[in-house]
């Protein structure tokens, strides 16, 4: 065994070591390419870490992706933007760059049962991972009360806050679609409250504030929660038919065509 075969068994161990596994794998491939094409030293280690960053960033992104919850199948490219209002295109656009989680701002999408809310808040999730990895957290409103009610009871519901404040966006779906009690609706206000100003709300819902006193049962904590989370926000109305209904209306008329065409 040679030198350069020693140098490359030891230069193997302490990739391991160092748990540097891009570097491990191309190493021997672009010193070949460097000797090719007659790059410095600082050229080959550029390119070696620029794979190993690469590997580290897909990585993140989905160990984030699974940390979020999202349902991945609602990305970006299975969703019609041009059923949306131009101006609502333009503010998803922007809300696409990620600016308004740098500065705490609130996303509200309003809409009927079927008109897109969660499949564009999810769609926004997840851009937001991919592109900048930030950390994106999603829960049904039903769900996350229910967990918000059993953490009071253990006294954990400070814990519980905290954990969800290491997210930088955190997307509720379907506030006001279930109905819950007042007890409820304290837990979801506290949290509401604690991440005023200090993390951003993407949430989703198919009333609209005239109506949010159904959701939080007292006009004086209604006013409160609107009023933190208009502060700083984006509102995007989806007035629009419902996505579902209208797939349902085009199959119904695919399958009367083709059996008009059979009869044919």
């Amino acid at each position: 065994m040679n030198n350069r075969e020693d140098v490359g068994i030891i230069l193997d161990k302490y990739l391991k070591e160092l748990q540097l596994s891009s570097f491990r794998k191309y190493h021997r491939d672009i010193a070949k390419k460097a000797t090719k094409e007659s790059l410095n030293y600082e050229q080959y280690l550029l390119e070696l870490v620029e794979e190993e960053r690469a590997l580290r960033r897909q990585r993140r992104i989905e160990r984030l992706l699974k940390k979020s919850r999202l349902p991945l199948e609602k990305d970006l490219k299975s969703f019609d933007l041009k059923r949306l209002p131009p101006r609502a295109i333009q503010e998803v656009n922007t809300l696409l760059k990620g600016k308004f989680i740098d500065y705490k701002e609130n996303v509200l999408v309003f809409g009927n049962p079927g008109s897109g809310k969660t499949h564009l808040l999810s769609a926004i999730g997840q851009e937001l991972i991919q592109r900048d990895t930030r950390k994106i957290y999603s829960v049904k409103c039903s769900m996350l009360v229910q967990d918000l009610l059993l953490a009071k009871k253990t006294l954990q519901l400070p814990r519980m806050i905290k954990k969800f404040s290491r997210f930088e966006g955190m997307i509720i779906d379907d506030i006001g679609y279930v109905q819950q009690n007042r007890e409820e609706m304290e837990v979801l206000f506290t949290l509401l409250a604690e991440r005023y100003e200090r993390g951003s709300i993407l949430l989703s819902s198919n009333l609209p504030f005239s109506k949010w006193e159904r959701i939080f049962k007292d006009p004086m904590v209604t006013a409160a929660a609107i009023d933190r989370l208009i502060h700083h926000s984006v509102i995007i109305e989806l007035n629009i038919s419902s996505y579902r209904m209208s797939q349902a209306r085009t199959r119904k008329k695919d399958t009367a065509r083709k059996k008009g065409g059979e009869k044919d």
